[in-house]
């Protein structure tokens, strides 16, 4: 038989197109025909048999799947990764991304038994012997292109072909402990022809001397004549009259020749082809004369061995492909099982347990943790669906409302795909059709949604779709709009998705919506529990209880003006407001002058260095007056400057003498060349600069 609930099974491939024209036709639209041999993974879910002379068919009802956005919101592709990474084969994992949470309860109870079953095994401490199963499926396709598997490939096949043997013993054993997982294993063939072929004919990654006559009568003859040949290149080194050649007494092999280093200076002294020279050019390698036409039979020799070889392999590749089918069915039977263990190695980490499971909409969780959590998690206890259909939760902003809503889904999904859920005894969970998520900002740039829009996009879907046998959970519904139209519109939703049939579950502020599911006979309120004395949430969820948003305690534990908290509650109870108008005095604008501005402004002084920021130039302060524009010598002319367009680089006592004549710097242009000696630390041009000095001084005196 195929598998009924993933179009990937291999076996699910050999489809009938007679079908398509036949009894059938007019259904085939709606239905698929399953051609059915051994495949372990059928499932009562898919409807009913025909008998056929020589086979079975399946007809499968076209089946819903839950959709995409629901899987994603809950976060159930991160749980799914995490199962992949458990697989073993290539092949189960992409199995396992395109599985989805079943819809039908035979489904899911099979999917439960299996990963039950697998948890026993994996508790004992044992282990399945999958060998070979990675990169089964690649070798395979290779088989059907008509390509031939090297030995290493051959070997990999073998091996997975004697798993196949060793778990149906495996589960002979644990029959009693997993009936279900056994009756799999009873649909693997005996592949030991095959492998012992294979196992005979590959030693040591390549093909066996004893693998046929004709090889190991090529092989004999190759190693004579390598034999001759090594002894006819040990005579040669041998021979004294040699010795002066030779570079190193030693036989090279240079790709298929037997070749002799001889110094490239008695190269023509020595009867022979050179096959290779060395990077220095002082040594060449030349295949003697005496042992050519033995390396040519050598090389016809290979050749002959290569052809011998791979009409081997060829015959080993055919005898898996002539059990094409039974192979196939081998690699989808283990496939599964690897499926399974996944399933039970992640379920196992978890701490899961097995929830019951139900058609009639009960959801009972008894301590369950959300799985992404776990340690971190306040277990959770949570009902719906048989005393109440309808769940409206309060609290405190971050205290725990939204990981409700997302464990409470999570653990559904998980349960329905066939994983068990970190919970107690006593945990039910419904088989659902669908579960509705409007969960986080719906935001849209792209289309130009709001955060409301987008909330009501999603809710408007919903309402088009929600049904008997749906899940609708509901994040701060009706919030983003006005405070009375958003808690009107709320209502009508939860409303509107009662009387389809959904379970409604909603997380909510507004006192309205409390009030609705207080008055609601199939409505009930719950609150997440709040800690007053530290502030904190405790993350507990308290069904029967309305909760607040806790906003004036919290002002008051901040230590916020009594006086302005007591207002705020007459706000709330009496929705009375002050709309008198307040008379202040008007206020006198300081004046702030330029002159206190320039008065706290960095002043320049004659002969300071600057930058011009502007163009990186630089100057020498001439005039400073306390304006806005500043006199500075630069490119042989003083020009005005922003004070904001100047950097200070040095200023003028760090880079004259005292005494000296700064008007002298901008009256002779030449002096600039004393100022860049200077700039360069020139001792010579501060002693003359010095001498100058003294001579202005000496005219002064006079």
């Amino acid at each position: 038989m195929v598998c009924l609930e993933s179009d990937t099974c291999q076996s699910s491939q050999l489809l009938n197109t007679s079908f398509k024209r036949g009894f059938f036709s007019n259904l085939y639209p709606m239905i698929k025909r399953t051609a059915v041999e051994r495949c372990p993974l059928f499932s009562v879910e898919t409807g009913f048999y025909l008998k056929a002379p020589g086979i079975l068919f399946v007809i499968e009802r076209k089946k819903k799947q839950m959709n995409h956005e629901t899987i994603q919101k809950l976060q159930f592709t991160t749980i799914l990764k995490e199962v992949q990474t458990r697989a073993i084969g290539e092949y189960s994992k992409e199995r396992l991304a395109k599985m989805v949470p079943a819809t039908r309860l035979e489904t899911v109870q099979s999917r439960l038994t299996e990963t039950t079953e697998a948890r026993l095994i994996i508790d004992s401490g044992q282990h399945v012997p999958f060998m070979g199963l990675s990169q089964i499926t690649r070798l395979l396709q290779q088989v059907k292109k008509g390509l031939i598997l090297t030995p290493n490939e051959l070997i990999e096949v073998a091996d997975f072909l004697r798993s196949s043997q060793r778990i149906q013993k495996f589960f002979e054993k644990n029959q009693y402990q997993t009936p279900r997982l056994f009756s799999y294993s009873q649909h693997l063939a005996d592949f030991r022809a095959i492998e012992e072929q294979i196992y005979t004919k590959i030693h040591n990654q390549k093909v066996a001397t004893d693998a046929s006559r004709q090889l190991r009568k090529i092989r004999r003859q190759i190693n004579e004549c390598q034999q001759e040949i090594e002894t006819k290149v040990t005579k040669f080194l041998r021979n004294k009259n040699n010795q002066l050649y030779i570079q190193e007494n030693m036989m090279v092999k240079k790709g298929e020749h037997y070749t002799v280093p001889i110094k490239a200076s008695y190269k023509n002294k020595v009867s022979g082809t050179i096959i290779e020279q060395s990077n220095k050019g002082q040594t060449v390698f030349i295949e003697p004369v005496a042992i050519s036409k033995l390396n040519e039979q050598l090389t016809l020799l290979k050749a002959e061995e290569t052809a011998e070889e791979y009409q081997i392999l060829a015959e080993l590749t055919g005898l898996i492909n002539e059990q094409e089918r039974l192979v196939d069915q081998a690699v989808d039977t283990m496939t599964t099982l690897d499926i399974i263990f996944a399933r039970g190695k992640y379920s196992r980490e978890i701490g899961g347990i097995t929830p019951k499971v139900n058609k009639e909409e009960r959801l009972r969780i008894v301590q369950g943790k959300h799985p992404l959590l776990l340690e971190h998690a306040v277990p959770l206890t949570f009902s719906l669906g048989a005393e109440y259909r309808g769940l409206v939760i309060t609290g405190a902003n971050a205290g725990g409302k939204t990981v409700v809503l997302k464990t409470v889904g999570l653990l559904t999904v998980m349960t329905q795909f066939g994983l068990q859920i970190p919970a107690q005894a006593g945990t039910e969970i419904p088989v659902l059709d669908e579960i509705f998520v409007d969960i986080g900002d719906q935001q849209n740039l792209e289309n130009a949604l709001s955060t409301f829009s987008g909330h009501m996009k999603n809710i408007a879907e919903m309402l088009r779709n929600v049904k008997r046998h749906t899940l609708v959970l509901l994040d701060e519904i009706g919030s983003g709009t006005e405070p009375n139209e958003g808690a009107g519109l709320a209502i009508a939703i939860m409303e509107t998705m009662y009387q389809k049939g959904a379970l409604v579950v909603a997380t909510t502020h507004y006192g309205e919506i409390k009030r609705f599911a207080q008055e609601h006979d199939d409505f009930v309120p719950a609150a997440m529990a709040f800690d007053r004395e530290t502030l904190t949430p405790k993350y507990q969820l308290k069904i029967g209880e309305v909760g607040d948003s806790q906003a004036l305690w919290i002002a008051r534990k901040m230590k916020m003006e009594p006086q302005l908290i007591e207002k705020a509650a007459h706000y709330i109870q009496r929705k009375e407001y002050p709309t008198n108008r307040s008379l202040f005095k008007p206020l006198k604008a300081k004046e702030t002058t330029f002159a206190t501005f320039v008065e706290e402004t960095h002043r320049y002084q004659k002969g300071d260095r600057v930058l011009l920021t502007e163009t990186q130039q630089i100057g020498l302060v001439f005039t400073d007056e306390g304006e806005q524009e500043i006199q500075v010598f630069v490119n042989d002319k003083i020009e005005n400057v922003p004070r904001r367009r100047l950097k200070l680089q040095a200023k003028a006592q760090d880079l004259y003498p005292q005494d000296y004549d700064l008007e002298s710097l901008f009256t002779d242009f030449h002096e600039r060349k004393k100022l860049k000696d200077i700039e360069r630390g020139s001792k010579k041009a501060q002693k003359q600069l010095r001498k100058e000095a003294e001579k202005r001084a000496a005219r002064r005196d006079k």
